[in-house]
């Protein structure tokens, strides 16, 4: 039997981070053994979506996985956030030995990938990214026709109007969408939180809040944690 790559996933709490979780899954030749977060430390959300943090450990535990934290100032240079991540890594190689893959849930950014596979290299890891060249109209379709639920937690309002914050990751949400915006936001136009989905052992239950809009460009919509629902299945 050949042996399974072990893989440390980056999860930002949103549905690309979930997507790839449930893809990997269903692989034979790799385990997901954790995952890894970047938290604003001011602030105890993570970084670009503003999840909170017990949102996030919330999502973890309907995971079944461990989860690493990297913590990062608010004004966060690149040279602090890669020792951070340096840190991180060096973290969970400590604890699985074996385990120098971080998976990651980028869908077309060629710049983006070769960043994260130079920056991992350099610290002696591999980087994998399972969704990476898939269409994302037909990415955006099979998640949400695939049980995950998600709603809009940032907008970049300079992409999309902030009235899309807070609002369901649906269908009504990608017919809503503008031509130019991408359907899984992969520009940046907006990040998610996840709530339930194949790769959860149960939905969680979370409750809307306010939006706020901070740089005067990103509405940032709240959401608060409550009891966790009723097995789905």
């Amino acid at each position: 039997m050949t042996q399974r790559t072990l893989v440390l996933l980056s999860w930002s709490g949103g549905k690309d981070a979930a997507w790839t979780l449930h893809a990997l899954r269903q692989r034979d030749d790799v385990e997901v053994v954790a995952l890894l977060t970047t938290l604003t430390a001011e602030y105890q959300r993570v970084s670009m979506q503003g999840i909170r943090r017990d949102v996030l450990h919330a999502q973890a535990a309907a995971t079944g996985l461990p989860l690493i934290e990297a913590q990062i100032p608010l004004a966060c240079d690149n040279a602090r956030y890669e020792a951070a991540m340096s840190q991180a890594l060096a973290q969970a190689n400590a604890r699985w030995p074996d385990l120098r893959t971080a998976a990651f849930g980028d869908l077309f950014l060629e710049d983006i990938r070769a960043y994260r596979e130079q920056r991992c290299a350099a610290v002696g890891w591999q980087v994998m990214t399972p969704l990476f060249g898939a269409g994302t109209p037909r990415l955006a379709r099979d998640m949400i026709a695939g049980g995950l639920r998600a709603s809009l937690c940032c907008v970049d309002t300079q992409q999309l109007d902030a009235a899309f914050a807070g609002r369901d990751f649906d269908a009504d949400l990608l017919r809503d969408l503008p031509p130019d915006c991408d359907p899984c936001g992969e520009n940046g136009e907006f990040h998610t939180c996840v709530r339930a989905g194949p790769m959860f052992s149960r939905a969680i239950s979370v409750e809307r809040g306010d939006t706020t809009l901070r740089d005067g460009r990103f509405a940032f919509t709240d959401f608060l944690l409550e009891d966790l629902a009723p097995d789905p299945r």
